[in-house]
């Protein structure tokens, strides 16, 4: 047993201007390796190159001789190769994400790349394999191994490919082109945006920085940083249209290749969710449009005290709204008490991200911006990155990301295959988690004035979350509909950015010039094309559970943390079963758009 490190620390002050934040945690990533090229780094690079070439000499074109326990093998071999290459790729990616521009940095990231396509490159045949057995012929294997049977959800969505495999052959060719095709694209993307400067008041700040004065009180200030913003994305226009049209060119080459009906057929695919459940989901929010955001809106206006909003006051600050600056320990006590309301397991769980190095907190410059948690790899475990500067946003956000990290923690006993969650439920504990943060904080507001301003942040961050990404959602389906019939120019894809724009955001809006670009900087449409909708599903989802926990249904917890355990093991319809909620039938989006109208309904009938 190894005693615990203290995590380092870094002079938040020095890296957020004056704001005096305390001491933020920064990763230590030595418990994935201790250092690039470290002796066991280079045992595992050699142990997975061999480990693949006997892999394919032992099992390529005779996956339909194994008996029950033969096929047991080889699964438990496929998940021990796909735990180490988890493992250095996580550890190459996370170096790379504190430092986006250092050249070392990237080169390592993308030589382990590199190298693990090639290595990787003989397991192709897996699944093309495994898709070619009879139906009859793996149920009898199931039948006879309750640990083979444990594995039948990957084999689910293994199988739910099978309509869309190319041969063998083409399909080990786009294997082994994936590093310079969307992958490198990718990293374009990411050290553009990282290497971006601004300039706001003779300041030069990085993007994460000029983002957060978009919630800045001094509306002279949040102007001037959209203007900065603008000027910078105008300027880089062409290059992110190129990385857009690239990337989904790409994409519909490779869907029309495969007859996929859709380009999100993909990701429904991944997501194991079904389509009209996507689109019951969207529907309804579109629907609910007028209900939620434009009458939001309408409110924030009034508060503001001005007839018409601009772009730059969407995500401003009440007026009434504290400007003061949340300290990290404040942050995490915070956060660790609403958990800890919850089950105190919850908040053991978090401990460790604060206490052993699995948070990256500081802004810095070359950081990725944004938030994230990784899960690496069973073996070790999650990592959360932040870019806190101590706006009350910033520990909702705390609060998002450490859901996350408590859900990959929990799903880990699943083992490397069945842990992944797939996004439609990966918000789940994610969204939770802010939900009790919420809670704690609105339940220990001193007056009406601080309950006011609570709420109406949580609806704006359910707006953002909600109507905001199904807004993004057509957006992206707008983008790949029309690539699909040519390349586009950047005031093509600004014509469909901003034809999503007044309709989510509704009439009260102004947009002023500049904003059509503001599409180039949102990664998920480069990095995972239609992940945006999870959000939205995410959020009705927890929106019902929440429900349901308030109404004190019993058991509660007890069946919170079996879900979360599942990891992917199961569909959302087992893992809402015990709950009494079903996300295929229409109605309950519906019972989720409820909860956030009655917020509104509240906001309303506080202004008398």
């Amino acid at each position: 047993m190894t005693l615990p490190r203290p995590a380092p620390l870094r002079d938040a002050a020095q890296e957020a201007g004056a704001r005096d934040l305390g001491a933020l945690p920064e990763w230590d990533l030595s418990d994935l390796y201790s250092a690039p090229h470290a002796a066991e780094f280079n045992n595992d690079i050699d142990w997975l190159e061999e480990a693949c070439r006997e892999f394919a000499q032992d099992y390529e074109g005779k996956l339909d001789t194994l008996d029950a326990h033969g096929l047991l093998d080889a699964v438990k071999r496929y998940e021990r190769i796909d735990e180490v290459a988890g493992r250095i790729m996580s550890y190459a990616g996370l170096r790379y994400y504190q430092n986006s521009t250092d050249a070392e940095r990237a080169k390592f990231l993308s030589d382990c790349q590199d190298r693990l396509t090639a290595f990787t490159a003989p397991l192709v045949f897996w699944s093309l394999e495994f898709n070619r057995l009879e139906d009859a012929h793996l149920e009898s294997l199931l039948g006879q191994s309750q640990e083979l049977a444990r594995y039948k959800p990957i084999f689910d969505r293994l199988r739910a490919m099978k309509p869309y495999q190319l041969s063998d052959e083409l399909e080990r060719f786009l294997h082994d082109q994936s590093t310079v095709g969307a992958a490198a694209w990718n990293k374009l993307f990411d050290e553009t945006i990282a290497g971006m400067g601004f300039e706001v008041d003779g300041e030069a700040l990085t993007i994460e920085e000029t983002l957060n004065l978009l919630t800045e009180q001094d509306r002279a200030k949040r102007e001037a940083a959209f203007h900065a913003l603008a000027g910078s994305f105008g300027a880089n226009v062409k290059l992110f249209a190129r990385i857009h049209n690239t990337i989904a060119k790409e994409k519909e080459v490779e869907d029309r290749w495969r007859g996929m009906p859709t380009p999100q057929t993909g990701r429904h695919l991944a997501n194991h969710v079904e389509p009209e459940v996507v689109e019951a989901l969207r529907d309804a929010v579109v629907k609910a449009y007028p209900r939620l955001s434009h009458r939001y809106y309408v409110l924030k206006a009034k508060w503001l005290g001005l007839d018409r909003l601009q772009v730059w006051d969407r995500n401003a600050p009440l007026l009434m709204e504290s400007d003061r600056i949340v300290g990290w320990d404040e942050a995490r006590r915070t956060v660790e008490e609403a958990y800890a309301s919850f089950d105190p397991k919850m908040a053991e769980l978090a401990q460790p991200f604060f206490e052993d190095g699995w948070i990256d907190a500081a802004v810095k410059p070359g950081k990725s911006p944004g938030a994230f948690a990784h899960p690496t790899v069973t073996t070790a475990h999650p990592y959360v990155m932040l870019n806190y500067l101590g706006k009350p946003r910033d520990v909702m956000t705390l609060a998002h990301e450490l859901g996350h990290g408590v859900h990959q923690r929990l799903a880990a006993g699943q083992g490397e295959l069945l842990a992944s969650t797939p996004l439609t439920l990966a918000e789940t504990a994610s969204v939770f988690g802010e939900m009790l943060t919420f809670r704690k904080l609105q339940a220990e507001a001193k007056d009406d004035a601080e309950r006011k301003v609570l709420l109406a942040g949580k609806v704006e961050d359910m707006i953002n979350t909600v109507v905001r990404q199904i807004a993004f959602y057509d957006f992206e389906c707008k983008l790949h509909e029309a690539r699909a019939k040519g390349e586009l120019t950047p005031d093509d894809i600004n014509e469909l950015w901003m034809s999503v724009q007044g309709e989510s955001l509704g009439p009260v809006f102004d947009f002023a010039e500049g904003y059509e670009t503001f599409w180039s900087y949102v990664p998920h449409f480069v990095h995972s094309p239609f992940y945006v909708y999870a959000y939205a599903f995410g959020d009705g989802l927890v929106n019902a559970l929440y429900a349901a926990y308030e109404e004190g249904q019993p058991d509660f917890q007890q069946k919170y943390f079996e879900m979360l355990k599942a990891g992917g093991s199961k569909h959302h319809k087992e893992l809402l079963a015990p709950f009494g909620l079903d996300a295929s039938d229409p109605a309950f989006w519906d019972k989720g758009l409820s909860m956030i109208e009655g917020m509104i309904d509240e906001l309303e009938a506080m202004e008398g």
